[in-house]
């Protein structure tokens, strides 16, 4: 991990990171990633979107949303053949450094049920789940 760089996306990234999302990233039940869904991220919020980069390869990501009032993590990806690495814990400690700048006093994570590698380190990381609440959706 001596050469991990952690840097907000750019425009240029998009097409690398929809091609590392179809390989590191899971959950077949939501609607497709598309370019210009990243696009339009980048242009709402630029820093959102944060690499971890070895070289010119991405090997990790994390979307740190925050809307003004609340902070969202998603898309916390790892490369296969990079996990237990602390790539992951890297990218989680960035996201929450921005969101404290940004005077965030909390914070959730999009967690798949199902993915008991991605639940021990938000564990890890001082994240619980949360009982009270569930994840209502409606596709638009």
């Amino acid at each position: 991990m001596a050469d991990l760089v952690l840097r907000s996306a750019g425009a240029p990234d998009i097409a690398a990171v929809l091609a590392f999302w179809r390989v590191a990233a899971e959950d077949r039940h939501r609607p497709a990633d598309t370019g210009a869904a990243i696009a339009t991220l980048h242009l709402r919020d630029p820093d959102a979107l944060i690499l971890a980069m070895d070289g010119d390869r991405i090997v990790g990501t994390v979307i740190a949303g925050w809307d003004g009032w609340r902070c969202h993590l998603y898309r916390l990806a790892v490369s296969p053949g990079r996990r237990r690495e602390g790539i992951a814990r890297a990218l989680i400690s960035a996201a929450e450094a921005r969101f404290r700048i940004l005077g965030a006093t909390r914070v959730d994570a999009m967690v798949l049920d199902d993915n008991e590698q991605a639940h021990r380190i938000w564990i890890a990381c001082g994240y619980h789940r949360q009982d009270e609440w569930a994840r209502w959706i409606k596709p638009l």
